[in-house]
């Protein structure tokens, strides 16, 4: 639960529990290490968890600059050489696993040796040769009209997220928590760091990845068509992947306990 001030001297918000080796976890679009609420607790039993919040999210500045996908993955680079921890296995969810695979693009190896992609699609507008894109926001109309939505009703942006991410319908206190954590974010963040990310494609980049993966695909996600998440691991040298068949894109809230424990053994025994 502490701050550390990036390279560019933005106040980044992170925490970390346990001990042993680390892993570090990426949640995804607007959302907030407090999305690992399931999750944590289990997985510091066995790891130094360490969690971030991207900037202009969940309890990090709220700058409004600089809302790219290359400059979050700056970020995390800043706080893994803040630490100075090495031999750190990385996952991201969503948005997060795009980051980490500009960290890799960008930095190589620098300081990991795993990798673990949850739940996200290479490319996420559709087109002729790809049609496992984003459900909701799959070419640049559909980019303007989340725009609209973001703007002018951001509360009810932040609540159709919700039930979008999940294969079961949340409590009423589990779809305030989830909403009231995205609404951090503001919606010029929001908007911003989706017009980056929307636009790149990396099927050219992840057969070049050369690290121990896991991908986590879910079955049932209203996010991505899971195809397009399977692709990951089907294009990373010797990658594992692992469905998830009961949860919608937040795999990790709605089967934790299996999602802990396939991320705690990737981590020991990669």
């Amino acid at each position: 639960m502490a701050t550390f001030k990036t390279n560019d001297n933005v106040e980044i918000y992170y925490e970390v529990h346990g001990e042993g080796r680390p892993l570090f976890m990426l949640p995804g679009w607007t959302c907030t290490t407090k999305f690992w609420k399931h999750n944590v607790e289990e997985l510091s039993k066995t790891c130094k968890v360490i969690c971030m919040d991207m900037r202009g999210h969940g309890e990090s500045e709220k700058v409004l600059h600089s809302h790219r996908i290359s400059r979050y993955a700056m970020d995390v680079k800043n706080l893994l050489d803040h630490l100075d921890v090495e031999d750190v296995t990385v996952l991201g969810w969503s948005m997060g696993a795009s980051i980490l695979w500009s960290y890799i693009e960008l930095f190589g190896n620098h300081r990991i040796s795993g990798l673990v992609c949850v739940d996200q699609s290479p490319a996420q507008y559709t087109g002729p040769d790809w049609v496992w894109g984003q459900k909701g926001c799959y070419d640049m109309e559909m980019f303007i009209r989340t725009c609209y939505d973001i703007k002018y009703d951001p509360r009810g942006a932040a609540e159709g997220l919700v039930s979008a991410c999940l294969h079961h319908t949340p409590t009423p206190e589990d779809a305030t928590f989830i909403a009231d954590e995205i609404s951090k974010c503001p919606p010029y963040v929001r908007i911003e760091i989706m017009r980056d990310h929307t636009n790149l494609d990396w099927r050219d980049f992840i057969p070049q990845i050369k690290l121990p993966t896991l991908v986590c695909v879910a079955r049932n996600s209203n996010v991505f068509d899971w195809h397009g998440s399977a692709w990951v691991g089907e294009n990373i040298e010797g990658a594992q992947t692992v469905f998830f068949e009961d949860s919608g894109h937040m795999l990790f809230w709605e089967e934790p306990e299996k999602f802990n424990k396939t991320v705690g053994e990737f981590v020991q025994n990669h």
